[in-house]
């Protein structure tokens, strides 16, 4: 059975940071890329960061240097760090792993406001 359980997102002001966890389960944990997508209101599922076992990173352009992706491979478990939020993060976050398979965790809300 795969599991994918996020948790860390919220409610965050602009210029705050928020973390988000994705653990993994069943043949989930067992995944080369882990990674973060987000879904908007009335825009189309983007890319956030994907991370590989070994560490090899890739991140939307427009957000490098805010967002950090890692990854725990004992713990099966992929985070983002997000910092200097703004406004237009507002989203549902959602984890995804692939190789094997291709799955989707349930999606965390994170919104910026004031």
């Amino acid at each position: 059975q795969v599991q994918l359980v996020e948790s860390g997102g919220g409610l965050v002001q602009p210029g705050g940071s928020l973390r988000l966890s994705c653990a993994a389960s069943g043949v989930a944990s067992n995944a080369d890329v882990m990674g973060w997508y987000r879904l908007a209101p009335g825009k189309q599922r983007e890319l956030v960061a994907t991370i590989t076992r070994g560490g090899d990173t890739n991140y939307r352009y427009s957000l490098k240097g805010r967002f950090t992706i890692s990854r725990d491979n004992a713990k099966n478990t992929v985070y983002l760090q997000m910092s200097s939020l703004k406004p237009e993060d507002t989203a549902v976050y959602y984890c995804n792993t692939r190789n094997p398979g291709n799955y989707w965790g349930q999606g965390t809300q994170v919104t910026v406001s004031s």
